[in-house]
């Protein structure tokens, strides 16, 4: 565990102390964000802040390859390398994203070719789940579905990235609970090194170190070049510990356990994913590309009902972390207490989530109310006004005739007196 740790720490310190330098490169080359209708920033910032992420990835990696304790991840084994390698292509394309602004169909085809690349180099998911047992795809299946859940994830992580700290904290929390699950299955076997643990703690190490400067308000921004990167990074991990296990070792007894990295991707990633698909799904009805922008993100959203930024993006952390660790608390715990452990969690972050709008929309309604009120004792007394303004007409209206009559009376009286 020492190990991991001094490996994130190294992620994380070099990725925080090259970041400043990053973005003064960022501003010297015009990587710069204008100001868009869609962004929460008010001023242009620096974009580009992934390649110090990736910079901090690759010394972190460089020097896990000389400690004793991960050595043998690196021997006869290039599948680290292979990420690396395509870990920097996929920011190079970020980077080239945040200079240029590329096509998406462009960004989405790059995506592809690399994920393909990546899979031709060894990391791929060999073994699917098949009712009780666990089946070996083919060759191409396995890289049709490896270059799936990588663009899938690369997308996800990249639609989320709207809010100062939102996608490197929630990354970083899937990380943190996938580091915990994958060093708890690696301590079964021989060697505690495990290459998910180690890919998994430098990426949370490299976040962390980011967070430092892209906290509200951001110095920097991690642009395309790190949002990918982060996407890519995770499926990675997920893939190297899925992507190996034989059929014929699995015991149903384990095999939930054993399989649920397949779903750690959409389990440490649900809100991103949520995001896309709902982002899709609503640009794909109104006719419209499903990368063109619009500000109906979840983010967008908790703005909207009167969050602040910071209140917002740890709220969403808070969402992150509840599925992230209640997914994986299910297989150590007892159900029932899981369930009631995260039904309480739901209750508190649904309060938290709506608390500004109650607060804001419970005197509107109140006043709403209270408008109502006045306005129907005032109809209430115009109709009564009215009533008695009817009766007192009739009331004038019934002694006419008398009145009339007498002085008819006193007429025909006079008339009468005349004549005689």
């Amino acid at each position: 565990m020492r190990i991991y740790l001094l490996i994130a720490a190294i992620a994380g310190g070099v990725t925080w102390l090259v970041t400043p330098l990053i973005r003064h490169v960022a501003i010297e080359i015009g990587a710069v964000g204008e100001v868009r209708a869609r962004d929460v920033h008010t001023i242009p910032t620096p974009r580009m802040g992934g390649l110090g992420m990736l910079i901090g990835f690759t010394v972190a990696t460089i020097i896990a390859s000389r400690l004793p304790f991960l050595a043998g991840l690196f021997e006869d084994n290039y599948q680290m390398w292979v990420i690396l390698a395509g870990g920097i292509m996929i920011s190079l394309l970020g980077m080239a994203d945040d200079l240029w602004d590329l096509d998406w169909m462009l960004k989405l085809a790059g995506q592809l070719l690399i994920s393909v690349f990546v899979a031709w180099g060894g990391l791929q998911i060999i073994s699917l789940p098949l009712g009780d047992s666990l089946v070996t795809a083919s060759p191409s299946l396995s890289m049709a579905i490896t270059a799936f859940l990588i663009v899938a994830s690369i997308n996800a992580v990249n639609f989320v990235d709207g809010l100062d700290g939102l996608a490197s904290g929630i990354v970083a929390i899937g990380g943190i609970a996938f580091a915990a699950y994958s060093y708890m299955i690696a301590r079964s076997s021989p060697s505690y090194a495990s290459l998910a643990t180690m890919i998994e703690v430098m990426m949370v190490g490299v976040c962390v170190g980011f967070i430092l400067h892209n906290w509200h308000p951001a110095k920097l921004f991690m642009g395309d070049s790190g949002s990918m990167l982060l996407g890519y990074l995770i499926t990675c991990a997920s893939i190297v510990m899925t992507g190996r296990l034989d059929p014929a070792s699995i015991h149903t007894s384990i095999y939930l356990p054993v399989f649920m990295p397949i779903l750690l991707p959409i389990l440490v990633l649900f809100l991103p994913v949520l995001d896309m698909c709902l982002a899709i799904v609503r640009r794909l009805a109104k006719g419209q590309s499903p990368m063109h922008p619009d500000r109906m993100h979840l983010h967008h959203r908790m703005l909207k009902i009167g969050h602040s930024v910071r209140g917002a993006v740890l709220i969403l952390w808070g969402w992150a972390a509840l599925i992230a660790f209640g997914s994986l608390t299910i297989l150590f715990f007892r159900a029932r207490y899981v369930a009631l452990g995260m039904l309480i969690a739901v209750v508190l972050l649904t309060a938290a989530t709506m608390y500004p709008y109650l607060r804001h929309r419970i005197p509107e309604i109140r006043a709403e109310n209270l408008i109502s009120e006045a306005a129907r004792q005032q109809a209430k007394h115009v109709s009564g006004e009215a009533l008695e303004a009817a009766m007192g007409e009739d009331t004038r209206e019934t002694p006419k005739q008398p009145a009339e009559g007498a002085r008819e009376k006193v007429s025909d009286e006079k008339h009468q007196t005349q004549v005689s």
